[in-house]
């Protein structure tokens, strides 16, 4: 039990805090130098893990706050794997305090994230004794320092008031958001009473929480609930509401969090090291556990790259669309979209406004008219926007955009929707335009452990060159007679390939390996700048073709809707020429003396 539940347990059972005799402050520092106190054997076996680990690898950080001597503060480390792995997927992060890894409760505070198939991946570690604002914002520094300062888009806490103060002192660029679900827990707490006596509160708090699909409908909804269950002066709901900006999905959607749906809970909340640390777990036993974590994960990892990579995904429409996710993104991820894109067969997008250059379309289910999407279409940036922002919060697109790419017929999906962090290369330095064949695909398998070996070694070699001015000149030397190695190596490579046959997407390749061969002769620069002319005119040729591209695309469109109000003005006329037909066999006109008068209804206006 922390020292705030201690506190609201003192004070409820004396009849005030006047009565307990001492503050939260007190019990907090009561309990910090307790913990202190206990620990004084067990920490120094942290301390030696971590120097260990950064002997065998220079690349492994940590951090001690205070005097490593005199130990009193807290500490943080990440490997090698968790600061690489941010370079890929550090755009949403969650900081789980939730954790109490040991007999002490000491807090053991996990960074962690989501990779490219949406497992859980982490970015850095730490245990904390003091809880204090000034120890979280010494904490976030010090990873942000060892994530070489790249801060992330968002980033996922319990609701704490001291920590959001750290966040916005360290990350003020950063979306932060509360954890729903830890607001969930505590609203079992906090409302307990109203859920004994309202048994329905609890779901249709949820519903209220989690379905409002605009700010006006939530606003609505949690008035109505607060007036229903008389909570309108209920301090924590009102708490709460305060900061439902912070938490409710309503207010987030605008913002990347990488989940698939607003209802699910993250997968790296909570989750990274389930099963092998809980509250009895002691120091001593902690890091044998956290290494069979890491290794735990990393198989599991592993394992979804080869079935990604290694198995064809089951398609269920005929669609060229389907064919191109399900060669760019990972399994899981390919099986999101694939859900979505199956469900656009059962809505119907209806254009509603178009001002020239976008294109405003009413997306609804059959039947469902009244709950219908808006989603806004440029067609010749082939850009997008839906009012529900799935694209925005999780990275893919969103059953409603893909109905207007239905019914505009575009077959497949622009580059630009494709998030490289979803795909199978999130980790290469090359993304494809396009799968080919098997032996290519190979390649692309192994530069990415080629690539990722490269990285670990470069991380230990920076290190080391930079300790001295010595050993600083000395490593300069060594990478310029490395990059002529590695440009000779490339050359002749490229003229194997040439003599083997036509080398494959070339230019995806020349992104890897730059040429560094022009001055070493006569002959070469002649041949480097024949083909730096020649990859000019490619690129000329090819903006040109693009350009036309887009033209080529508006006149489709223009013409599409042309036809199609063709065909809707034939479907008109045709219905009411029939009607006139039943109206003439039914006598509507009347007998023969009739014949020649006009008709008194005009309804049927063939114009």
């Amino acid at each position: 039990m922390g020292p705030r539940r201690i506190m609201s347990v003192l004070i409820k059972e004396y009849g005030g805090i006047s009565k307990v005799g001492f503050t939260e402050v007190d019990c907090r520092n009561y309990m910090r130098n307790n913990r202190q106190r206990s620990m004084e054997g067990d920490i120094q076996l942290l301390l030696d893990y971590l120097k260990q680990k950064q002997a065998e690898n220079p690349s492994f950080f940590y951090a001690v706050q205070g005097d490593e001597d005199q130990y009193t503060g807290n500490v943080f480390w990440a490997d090698p794997k968790a600061r690489t792995d941010y370079s890929y997927f550090g755009d949403t992060v969650t900081f789980d305090t939730t954790y109490r890894s040991n007999r002490y409760r000491l807090p053991f505070v996990p960074f962690t994230g989501l990779n490219h198939h949406g497992q859980p991946v982490l970015f850095g570690c730490a245990f904390l004794i003091n809880e204090s604002e000034a120890s979280f914002v010494w904490l976030f520094k010090t990873w942000l320092a060892a994530m070489s300062g790249r801060s992330p888009v968002s980033i996922t806490t319990e609701h704490d008031t001291v920590i959001r103060s750290a966040i916005m002192q360290v990350f003020p660029n950063t979306r932060h958001r509360f954890c729903k679900w830890h607001i969930f827990k505590q609203c079992q707490e906090k409302l307990s009473h109203v859920l004994l006596k309202h048994p329905h509160f609890e779901a249709a708090f949820h519903k209220c929480v989690n379905l409002s699909e605009s700010t006006e409908e939530f606003e609505s909804c949690w008035h109505s609930l607060a007036e229903k269950y008389d909570l309108r002066d209920h301090k924590w709901l009102q708490a709460i509401y305060a900061d439902r900006r912070q938490w409710v999905p309503v207010y987030l959607h605008d913002t990347f969090f990488a989940e698939m749906s607003i209802t699910q809970r993250s997968d790296s909340m909570n989750s990274y090291f389930d099963g092998y640390v809980n509250a009895s777990t002691n120091l001593n036993q902690f890091f044998k556990l956290y290494e069979k974590a890491l290794e735990s994960r990393h198989e599991k990892e592993v394992k979804a790259d080869f079935d990604t990579m290694n198995t064809s995904a089951v398609l269920k429409t005929p669609s060229p669309m389907e064919k191109q996710a399900s060669d760019f993104y990972t399994r899981k991820i390919f099986m999101r979209f694939q859900e979505e894109l199956v469900s656009t067969l059962t809505f119907m997008a209806s254009k509603v406004e178009d001002d020239g250059e976008v294109t405003t379309y009413q997306v609804a289910k059959f039947g469902e008219d009244h709950k219908a999407y808006h989603v806004r279409f440029n067609v010749l940036e082939m850009r997008a926007t839906c009012s529900c922002q799935m694209f925005e919060f999780s990275g893919l697109l969103c059953r409603h955009v893909l109905a207007v790419f239905r019914v505009t017929n575009v077959l497949t999906l622009p580059s630009h929707y494709i998030l490289k962090r979803w795909t199978r290369n999130a980790k290469s330095s090359v993304v494809l335009e396009e799968r080919v064949t098997d032996p290519f695909n190979s390649y692309l398998e192994s530069h990415t452990v080629r690539y990722n070996t490269l990285r670990h070694e470069a991380f230990k070699f920076v290190d080391e060159g930079a300790e001295s001015v010595e050993s600083y000149t000395t490593a300069m030397s060594a990478l310029t007679e490395a990059s002529k190695k590695v440009a000779l190596a490339i050359k002749n490579d490229g003229k194997a390939s040439i003599s083997n046959g036509p080398m494959r997407d070339v230019s995806a390749w020349g992104k890897i390996w730059p040429n560094h061969c022009a001055g070493e002769g006569q002959g070469s620069s002649a041949q480097q700048l024949s083909e730096d002319d020649m990859d000019q005119k490619i690129n000329e040729l090819s903006t040109d073709l693009e350009r036309a591209n887009r033209k080529c695309e508006v006149y489709r469109t223009n013409l599409r809707s042309l036809l199609k109000d063709i065909e809707d003005h034939k479907q008109r006329l045709s219905i009411e020429v029939q009607n006139i037909k039943l109206s003439m066999k039914d006598g509507y006109f009347g007998s023969s003396s009739a014949l020649g008068q006009e008709p008194q209804d005009k309804s049927f206006n063939l114009l």
